[in-house]
């Protein structure tokens, strides 16, 4: 309890202001000695008022046996009783009563002063015969004496002493407020000054008002305010230096980022376009070669091509989704397909290198983009598959609670390092080997941009990769999926024959020769009647080569002169507007990565493939492409 009573009157006093606690100083010992008086003068006074009463009543009780002694010793009942009535008469007193010794009442008068029982101070006095002191008593007198007339005087002085306090004390509080503010001025000036300078005003100074403690305390505030002052201006006038080092750092950063956006936009465009070139005549290279010595010499320039494309596309790939080209397509879909997809790309590699590849089988259906998907699980196998030398890789999709399923993929690779655990997703990190044998020293040694895509790319899908690695036991990269219920689709195999192009007639539109050349002999190896065109007239007169519109048309998005593909597949279609009302089949290739080209592409709502594309997926958009015109015709 004492406890609580000291922290309320601690939390009191620092609420308080200075003022107010001097005020309080100066009031509370004069607020003290004054109540000291009242109560002793009270005191003293009522001690007083009853001594005398009791002096006065022992006196008439002495008076009264004095003259009672013949009258009691006679029985003499009306003296007695003229007796008491005389000293009932007497002022203060209130009852007179005689008795014998035996306790009969011999007079009993009340007197004229009205008292209440507990105002009333009895005395009771012995009747002795004076001559003869040594024998009993004959009898007694009893006389009660009023103090109504003793407590009012009492209470009246009580009422003046109080009033007397209060006045005192109005006047000490008074004096001490003003006080307490004439010494707390010069305080509470220099806690303005204080606040003042804690705004962060420019010059602040304060008067001396005396040659006090308080004085030295206002010089040696002048004195650390001008300090303070000064370095203040200093500190001003460096970061006013240091902001504009940073503006121009800040503009160096943001030229170098110009510049890197346009060295990669035209990545993105002039050097895929020789890359594609090359694509397309190694592959045409193959066709109806017989030679083994030829042939595997083909396969190690395919094999230098598809690293080059690999490189590109890890730099390119990142480059799209910092500037935010990639477009993502939310659809619901098994995710046992992304799996098998992903066995296909890379169980011939597990193989060659003795590993084991398990895509645990699934039921589960997803929300999500399929592409990136199956790109964030190509990089992470791809990664696992690299750094592992004895075992394999697992990839399993469990079921969780809150509607979502986590897809891990386990490896018993090396591991990784606590320290390097946290870099991993940055861009060009690489851990290296340590001499453990990893299988990332060939044509497809990647950048460090694989783990930093994959975490972009997850970022877009709403989610993060979590990383958990023990050095030497391997590692496991888990991220979270939003599930939904399974659906009935039907699924259509795609075979070979099925991808037959034999007879197709394809027009194709490039401003690069070498493109052109490429495709016209990949395609015709293919058996398809292939007609060329760099531009739009071309384009045109290309298109009287055949009575009726073509297969299909695959042309680039950007042309010379600033001239896009999509302009040149306008003008066939007006071209052939009067022949047939549905378009004929299209395709865009393009290298392009910016934003706007990308928002063109998809506003058309045309099938697009990135440069360079392999035969495969050429083949296979083609007969996609064509078999989606016949479906809606």
């Amino acid at each position: 309890m004492s406890t609580g009573v000291g922290s309320w009157a601690v939390r009191l006093w620092r609420r308080t202001s200075l003022m107010q606690r001097l005020a309080f100083i100066a009031l509370v010992p004069t607020m003290l000695t004054a109540l000291l008086l009242v109560i002793m003068l009270t005191r003293h006074q009522l001690m007083s008022l009853r001594s005398m009463a009791q002096s006065t009543a022992d006196a008439i009780a002495t008076q009264a046996a004095s003259i009672s002694t013949d009258p009691i010793r006679n029985m003499q009942r009306r003296d007695l009783n003229r007796i008491a009535e005389s000293i009932a008469a007497l002022p203060h007193v209130a009852h007179v009563q005689i008795r014998a010794a035996d306790g009969e009442i011999l007079a009993d008068t009340i007197g004229a002063s009205k008292a209440k029982p507990k105002d009333v101070l009895t005395v009771v006095h012995d009747v002795r015969d004076a001559d003869q002191p040594e024998l009993p008593a004959l009898g007694s007198v009893l006389i009660d004496v009023s103090m109504s007339e003793a407590i009012a005087a009492q209470r009246a002085s009580l009422r003046n002493a109080l009033i007397a306090l209060a006045l005192s004390l109005f006047i000490a509080g008074v004096v001490g407020w003003q006080a307490a503010r004439f010494i707390s001025a010069p305080l509470r000036r220099l806690a303005g000054a204080v606040q003042q300078l804690g705004r962060g005003d420019r010059k602040v100074e304060v008067e001396v008002t005396d040659q006090t403690e308080i004085g030295d305390l206002q010089r040696g505030f002048n004195s650390a305010a001008a300090a303070l002052y000064d370095v203040q201006r200093g500190m001003e006038q460096e970061i006013e230096h240091a902001t504009v080092e940073l503006a121009r750092k800040n503009a160096a950063l943001e030229a170098a980022s110009v510049a890197k956006a346009r060295f990669l936009a035209a990545a993105s465009h002039d050097l895929r376009q020789p890359l594609y070139a090359l694509t397309l005549f190694s592959s045409s290279l193959a066709v109806d070669e017989r030679d083994p010595i030829r042939l595997d010499r083909i396969a190690h320039i395919q094999e230098c091509v598809e690293a080059l494309d690999h490189l590109f596309s890890e730099l390119l790939d990142l480059s799209r989704l910092e500037t935010g080209a990639m477009q993502i397509d939310i659809r619901e879909f098994p995710l046992d397909h992304v799996f098998e997809e992903v066995s296909r790309n890379f169980r011939m590699i597990a193989e060659q290198h003795g590993l084991r590849l398990v895509m645990r089988a699934t039921h589960l259906w997803v929300r999500s983009d399929r592409t990136m998907l199956a790109r964030i699980l190509n990089n992470l196998v791809s990664n696992a598959l690299r750094y592992t030398q004895q075992g394999g890789v697992l990839v399993v999709a469990r079921h969780r609670a809150d509607g979502t399923l986590r897809v891990d993929v386990w490896d018993t690779g090396s591991g990784i390092e606590p320290e390097h655990q946290a870099r991993v997703f940055d861009e060009f990190y690489r851990v290296e080997s340590n001499g453990h044998g990893e299988h990332d020293t060939g044509p497809r040694r990647g950048l460090g941009l694989g783990l930093a895509t994959v975490q972009r790319l997850a970022e877009l899908l709403d989610t993060r990769v979590q990383l958990k690695s023990v050095p030497g036991r391997g590692s496991v990269f888990s991220f979270h999926l939003p599930e939904v219920p399974p659906q009935h689709t039907s699924h259509v195999a795609t075979d070979e024959a099925a991808l037959d192009v034999t007879g197709m007639r394809v027009l194709v539109i490039d401003d690069e020769p070498a493109i052109l050349s490429g495709i016209r002999y990949l395609l015709r190896s293919w058996g398809c009647e292939v007609v060329t065109a760099e531009d739009r007239v071309q384009a045109l007169e290309a298109a009287g080569t055949w009575a009726t519109p073509p297969d299909i048309v695959i042309s680039d998005l950007r042309l010379r002169d600033n001239e896009s593909g999509l302009d040149v597949l306008a003008a066939l279609d007006e071209h052939y507007g009067s022949e047939r009302r549905e378009p004929f089949p299209r395709l865009l290739i393009t290298g392009e990565t910016r934003s706007d080209r990308l928002r063109e592409i998809m506003a058309a709502k045309i099938p697009v493939l990135y440069k360079p594309v392999s035969p495969e997926q050429l083949r296979e958009a083609m007969v996609a492409v064509w078999t989606s015109s016949r479906t809606l015709a």
